[in-house]
């Protein structure tokens, strides 16, 4: 029974192992996970630790540098005849998430970065509620609005850069590739009623916020 049990493991890492080697984009869109933290994290301790802003600034331009290779090589691989997969429509809502959010994350790494090694002001926390909440909120599904438009840009490119047809929004379920798009739109809902609609409706009143206006 054990070496029944140890068979079918081995068996079943060698096909993952062989999965993962048919799917290069897998490694790539890993790389570029890593990459993005290795540029952040190095670019903004060249800035606050090392103090050399200059070279902080030019190791954090390769945060998004991470994203354009992502890009081009997923268009790359289906105009050279690679097939379309979910692989490369998960690269396709990589791409849009980390455009969308990148900026921001920069900037709260900046900040906590700042002040722990520079003696810049404290991280301020979102507000609890109120309708400085919503606005934050709002803001902040905009950045869920730009995932999605960016996610379903890049999916046109990668579908005109493979010769393929770009399907209907209801045979996106069964496209390889389009499919991740109805994720997104799943995603974008859930988080429009649980975020900004709920902080709308629900908010309450911050105490905090009455208080700074007083």
């Amino acid at each position: 029974m054990r070496r029944t049990i140890t068979d079918a493991v081995a068996s079943t890492i060698e096909r993952m192992g062989e999965s993962l080697l048919a799917e290069p984009l897998v490694w790539l869109i890993g790389a570029s996970e890593i990459g993005f933290w290795v540029f952040l994290l190095a670019g903004l301790g060249a800035r606050y630790v090392l103090r050399r802003p200059g070279l902080g600034t030019v190791l954090l331009l390769g945060v998004p540098l991470m994203d354009v290779v992502l890009v081009t090589a997923s268009a790359a691989d289906l105009a050279t005849g690679g097939e379309p997969s979910r692989v490369h429509g998960l690269a396709a809502l990589y791409l849009g998430v980390t455009v969308a959010f990148g900026h921001s994350l920069v900037r709260w790494a900046d900040v906590r970065f700042a002040h722990r090694f520079a003696g810049g002001p404290a991280p301020v926390k979102p507000p609890r509620g109120g309708p400085a909440r919503m606005r934050y909120e709002w803001r902040e599904y905009r950045k869920v609005g730009a995932t999605w438009v960016i996610t379903a840009g890049v999916l046109l490119l990668l579908t005109v850069a493979g010769g393929l047809a770009v399907p209907a929004p209801t045979a996106w379920s069964a496209d390889p590739m389009w499919s991740w798009l109805g994720t997104a739109t799943v995603i974008a809902g859930i988080w429009l009623v649980a975020g900004p609609l709920w902080a709308t409706v629900f908010g309450g009143k911050d105490d905090r916020e009455a208080a700074d206006v007083r």
